[in-house]
């Protein structure tokens, strides 16, 4: 199954630059004398080389880098914050008391005017993998990176109310960012040269276009020998096989109304190593009067600091969580004088943080040695402050999915984590004899921070062209009605036991998920237009299927369908007896919601409503039509964070005129003011009892807007190799925030 889209960097929702569980609890390693020599080996997809806390974009990469570096806290195994970290304190988890430790204290205090001061207090005796100590300037050095007006990293800090942010970061733009703005034929040289402008756009197009190839080339669209007019086919254009990569440019600029529409829309992710002088082109032009500090952002000693913020915002400790990183490699401890406002680097230009992005140096557990033919190597940091890890060597080798389970059976690999399935489950029994544990093989599961759904733009199903109407919603309810009927049936065929079904748009890994046992808990989709139950406990299957076609009659009915002897014969205005659904399958099935549209196409076709079904090969289709806002139904996942802030998925301002809408909700476009209200609300509260009360009331909003089926809640898999692997030193109790790698200082090899 593909789950490929052109946002193969992380973008999860809220997502902070890194929330490394490294530094989490367990006994210390072995030491430097007692370490093994044996290496670990650790099967992993492929990387894309840019191991930098700061820029890293894929998931692997970031991996890779978080092994060598240690977060300012660790989270408990519930996703809590570990806010006593140098005594360490204590949770507990599925009847165990777990004692978690980390760099630092942080102290919150919610202010009578309504401010919030968060006092952050390091150990003293924090060291670098090089030697070099670790102070609160290299944190400061840290915000100040990710905050800076040009960073283009995961990081968001710099959205967040920290008093001074917003003066520290106007006046200032990346080069590039304005000469795109500007345009090709810009004649206004105030802030650079004719000269500069045209060395950009050749450069600059050359390498956005190479970008989008490179990228069809790498989830394997096209031979690499292929020319560029297949290759754009895999992108959704008909270009001349003889055309150039500016001809390509020009051609989808076409499209849109601006350069800068088109670039923004068309992203095949950074052109950092595709754009020879991309380094050169982030550098920041001043183009207004900005602050010279964040006022905020306030050093109170050589180990602790205190962030001011201008509200509460619940987010905000998640996006504190980042990573420390080393003033002296990734800036300049020269050019660190925080009383005369200077942070280690020039504002407006991180060229030293991004010339490092081969090498990773932290203070986390192990080192970071060379990367070759496929392999990271790594050495034990004997200046962890938990004391050196107990094996010495470990390695992250590449490798593909289909190659994980072999290659841990075979001894190429010691640990790694297939895609789970009901099929990788039924080979891992096999191989241990009918066991998921067993002497060949140690599996561990948890549920995948995120879900599949099956989503609709309101705006393109809709009646009348109002897609907030109750014609419209119900227009909506009758399509996933039939929709979610079918899901049990595909997700256990599909997954087996290796996910289940979930009936809100949440991860069931959110604090804030409902359960079955909550009293206002429903299923999906599953009452009438009159509000009543569609199903009974003593339905089959097929029963169930004919009642949930019966009902969605009743929805098209009450969405302004004509419905004659129990078939649809007209549609209202601004609607259609007919719409299309896409799902990136491969082009062959292979994807866990296929099975749910098949068998309701044929459903529907029953009442003369047509699901064309459109099995997409190439994904990227998908995402061109949503970002274009033109699909109408579709099949994807969402990825999550440990705070489930609803912000980039569903807000939308409709109060202003929808001026500042979430990032994502261009898919959906729901307007809504009190589904906003709500959301700002969750944000502004740090009472979680409070929040999920709210975030129910802004679930049961998103659901009867229809615009989301909530499908899956899969799991994801690590297995270990019983015969090489000390399992009784492997992380206990693993779960989705706290992963394998948070105790690998104590993990040994036999």
């Amino acid at each position: 199954m593909s789950n490929l889209t052109r946002r193969s960097f992380l973008q999860g929702i809220g997502a902070t630059a890194a929330l490394g569980a490294l530094a989490g609890c367990g006994g210390s390693g072995s030491g430097a004398g007692g370490a093994s020599d044996t290496p670990m080996v650790v099967g992993y997809s492929n990387f894309n080389s840019k191991f930098s806390p700061f820029f890293a974009e894929t998931a692997y990469d970031q991996d890779a880098q978080n092994l060598t570096q240690i977060a300012l806290y660790p989270t408990t195994r519930l996703g809590e914050v570990v806010y006593k970290g140098i005594e360490g304190e204590s949770y507990d988890y599925n009847g165990t008391s777990y004692t978690y430790t980390g760099p630092a204290d942080i102290e919150v205090t919610e202010n009578a005017d309504g401010t919030v001061d968060y006092d952050i207090t390091l150990r003293d005796d924090l060291k670098f993998s090089d030697g070099e100590p670790l102070t609160i300037d290299d944190y400061i050095f840290t915000l100040y990176t990710i905050c800076d007006p040009t960073y283009d990293g995961s990081a968001t800090l710099f959205s967040m109310p920290i008093e001074g942010m917003e003066e520290y970061r106007s006046g200032m733009d990346t080069l590039m960012n304005l000469l795109i703005a500007a345009g090709e034929d810009n004649t206004d040289f105030t802030n650079w040269d004719e000269e500069t402008q045209k060395a950009f756009w050749p450069e600059f197009k050359d390498a956005f276009v190479q970008c989008i190839l490179n990228y069809v080339v790498e989830n394997g669209y096209n031979a690499e020998e292929d020319g560029i007019d297949a290759k754009m086919a895999n992108w959704g254009y008909e270009v001349a096989a003889d055309a150039t990569n500016a001809d390509v440019f020009d051609q989808m600029a076409g499209n849109y109304d601006s350069v800068a529409e088109m670039v923004a829309t068309e992203t095949a992710g950074s052109l950092d190593g595709v754009m020879e002088h991309y380094s050169d082109y982030q550098m920041g032009v001043e183009t207004g009067k900005s602050a010279t500090s964040i006022k905020g952002i306030q050093k109170t000693g050589d180990y602790s600091c205190r962030i001011h913020a201008t509200q509460v915002d619940a987010n905000l400790i998640y996006q504190l969580g980042t990573q420390i990183t080393p003033l002296h490699y990734y800036g300049d401890s020269a050019q660190f004088d925080y009383d005369n406002d200077k942070f280690g680097f020039p504002k407006g230009d991180l060229s030293l943080a991004r010339a490092k992005t081969t090498q990773p140096v932290g203070a986390g557990p192990y080192k970071f040695v060379k990367y070759e033919n496929g392999v990271i190597n790594y050495e034990a940091n004997e200046n962890y402050f938990k004391g050196a890890p107990a094996t010495k060597f470990v390695q992250f080798r590449e490798m593909s999915d289909d190659d994980k389970l072999n290659g841990l059976v075979t001894g190429t690999v010691d640990i790694t984590d297939p895609s789970w399935s009901k099929d990788k489950a039924q080979a891992v029994a096999d191989a241990n004899g009918g066991e998921l544990n067993g002497d060949v093989i140690t599996t561990s599961t948890v549920d995948n921070l995120g879900y599949g759904y099956i989503g609709m733009n309101s705006h393109n199903v809709c009646v009348n062209s109002e897609p907030a109407s109750d014609a419209s919603k119900n227009l909506r309810k009758a399509i996933a009605t039939v929709l979610a009927v079918y899901r049990d049936v595909a997700i256990d065929s599909y997954y087996g036991e290796a996910a289940e079904v979930i009936n809100y748009p949440i991860s069931n890994t959110s604090w804030a998920a409902p359960h079955a046992t909550d009293p206002d808990y429903r299923v999906a989709f599953s009452v009438d237009v009159e509000g009543n139950e569609i199903y009974t406990s003593d339905m089959s299957a097929d029963d169930k299927y004919a009642a949930a076609l019966e009902a969605a009659l009743g929805f098209f009915e009450a969405a302004g369908y004509t419905v004659e002897g129990g078939k649809l014969t007209a549609a209202p205005e601004g609607a259609k007896l007919e719409y299309e659904v896409m799902i990136p399958a491969d082009g062959t099935g292979d994807h866990p919601a296929f099975m749910i549209l098949k068998e309701a196409s044929d459903a529907f076709a029953k009442i003369g409503f047509n699901l064309i079904v459109n099995d997409l090969s190439n994904s990227s289709d998908l995402w061109t039509k949503l970002e274009a806002k033109q699909g109408e139904i579709w099949c994807a996942a969402w990825g999550a964070t440990i705070d489930p802030d609803m912000t980039q998925v569903y807000y939308s301002d409709v109060a202003n005129g929808g001026k500042e809408p979430g990032g994502s909700n261009y898919m959906y476009q729901i307007e809504d003011e009190e589904l906003d209200s709500l959301i700002v609300d969750a944000r502004a509260s740090t009472d979680q009892e409070y929040r999920k009360q709210v975030y129910k009331a802004c679930l049961d909003i998103i659901i009867d807007w229809a615009c989301e089926i909530p499908t899956y809640q899969r799991q994801n898999a690590i297995i270990f190799s019983t015969e090489r692997v000390d399992i009784d030193t492997v992380t206990p109790d693993i779960s989705t925030f706290y992963p394998w790698l948070s105790e690998i200082e104590g993990i040994k090899m036999k």
